[in-house]
This record gives structure tokens, C-alpha cells and sequence, in this order.
């Protein structure tokens, strides 16, 4: 009787070890843990040449795509689309550009450095930025010709600096700025700094500096909405990590962060 139980009791452990071998392959093949629930493969460091006015919305972008892939991490250079796309075209190291401007765009890819074709990502539209309070009574273009009244403006060859010229053309216009800037951020931090009495910027610049200045809607704005296009770079470094992040840009995360900035779906 007992040496029944015995060898009951062997051909049991056989078993069990038998079951553990078993469970180790097959560990060995399946997915690592997470895997099937999206755990993120982008690595590394994404480098993103962006227009200046997207600076609060791809900051706030980057967190939560890096949030998502904690093994990748993305740096801006911030700058008017302009010297962006020569810093492009002369060899600067960089994954993604996202323009202010289809025009700047285009000097890129003309000079054959962009992957694939731009995507159109967002819309933007001009307002007039003027100090808390709105001090000189700006109510419109023609107001800003009026006497003492200092403005700045982007630089034509900058987005914002094309699209001012459109707009007051179409108004009918003729100023004489105080300064040309050549990018919206230092045209809009010369109004905070109360070096001049407004200057014409985007939307969505005016609302991430609502604390400082008011933004003065005008019609003739709607004539000159600026598109913004993104793209892969031909030489990026981390192409994987590149398209990965024009992938959320464009995700439904991606645009409602853009959407919350005051940006216009395309």
C-alpha cells in the first residue's frame, strides 16, 4: 500500500514538472508583458523644427507623447518658418517640420528634403494685440495709423508678416511699423513689453497671453488665414520616432490639443 502511494506521488511530480516546462516555452514565444495593451516602441530623441506659434500647443503635445513612449524624448527649435526652412535646407539635423505657411513648405520639399508629401494640420488667423485694457481704443486696421499709435509686424518673408501684409492690402491700408519682427513671439512680446501699442498676430498667440494683452478680431483677417503643414524629413535621424510623432500631431489627442490653443481644423 504504501509503495503504491509512493509511486502515485512520483508519477505526480512528473506531472507538475512536466506542466512547468511547458508554461517556460511558451513565455519563451508569446508577447513580452504589455505588449498586447500598447506598450510603445519609439525611441530616442526626436528632434521638431516648428513655427514659433505652436510653441505652447506642441509643448503640451510632447508631454503626452512622451508620456506614451517614456524611452523617447522630443526636442523643438521654435523660430519663424522662414529661417527654419533655410536652417533645413542647409543641412541642419532635425526629424519634423511643421511650417506656418505652405510657402516655406515648399522651399523644403522643393529642395528635396521632405519625406512623403506635407499634411495640412492646422489653420490660423490674425488679430490685433494690444496692452490690457486696450489703451489707444483699437477697434480695427484703420485705428492703427492713427497718431502716437506704435505697431509692430512680422517681417514679410515670415507667415504672420505675409499674412499682415494681405490683410492690410485688403483693408486698404498703409502703415509704417515701428519694428519689423521675424517671428510672431518677439512682434507679440514687444506689446507685453509696452514697447509699442499693438501688433498684428495670430489668434491663437493672443489667447496664450491673455494675462498681458486683449486680441482685437477684424474682418479683413478672414482673408488671410495662414495653413500650417507638417512633415517627415528626408534625413532624419529618427525617422521611426519622426513619423510616430506626426502620427499624434494629427491623432484625435493630438488636434483637440491644438483645437484648445484656438488653432482651426484645416
Amino acid at each position: 500500500m504504501r509503495r503504491t502511494a509512493i509511486a502515485a506521488l512520483m508519477l505526480m511530480m512528473v506531472g507538475l514538472a512536466g506542466c512547468g516546462d511547458n508554461a517556460t516555452d511558451t513565455g519563451g514565444t508569446a508577447p513580452a508583458t504589455g505588449a498586447t495593451s500598447g506598450t510603445s516602441t519609439v525611441k530616442g530623441t526626436v528632434t521638431v523644427f516648428a513655427a514659433a506659434s505652436l510653441t505652447e500647443s506642441f509643448n503640451q503635445i510632447a508631454k503626452d507623447f512622451q508620456a506614451a513612449n517614456p524611452d523617447a524624448k522630443v526636442t523643438f527649435n521654435y523660430a519663424g518658418s522662414s529661417a527654419l526652412a533655410t536652417q533645413i535646407n542647409q543641412g541642419a539635423p532635425a526629424d519634423v517640420f511643421a511650417s506656418a505657411a505652405p510657402a516655406n513648405m515648399k522651399t523644403v520639399t522643393d529642395a528635396g528634403n521632405g519625406a512623403g508629401t506635407p499634411t495640412t494640420f492646422v489653420k490660423n488667423q490674425l488679430v490685433i494685440a494690444v496692452p490690457k485694457g486696450n489703451p489707444k481704443g483699437v477697434k480695427g486696421l484703420a485705428d492703427l495709423t492713427g497718431p502716437g499709435v506704435k505697431v509692430a509686424l512680422c517681417a514679410e518673408q515670415v507667415p504672420c508678416g505675409a499674412a499682415a501684409k494681405k490683410a492690410l492690402d485688403a483693408a486698404s491700408v498703409k502703415l509704417t511699423p515701428v519694428t519689423l519682427e521675424q517671428d510672431v513671439k518677439a512682434a507679440l512680446q514687444k506689446v507685453k513689453l509696452g514697447e509699442v501699442d499693438a501688433a498684428l498676430v495670430y489668434r491663437t498667440d493672443a489667447k496664450a497671453s491673455v494675462a498681458d494683452v486683449d486680441g482685437i478680431e477684424f474682418s479683413e483677417s478672414a482673408g488671410a488665414i495662414n495653413e500650417y503643414p507638417i512633415v517627415v524629413l528626408k534625413n532624419a535621424p529618427n525617422a521611426a520616432g519622426a513619423q510616430a510623432f506626426v502620427a499624434w500631431v494629427l491623432s484625435d489627442q493630438g488636434r483637440q490639443r491644438l483645437a484648445d490653443a484656438g488653432f482651426q481644423s484645416p
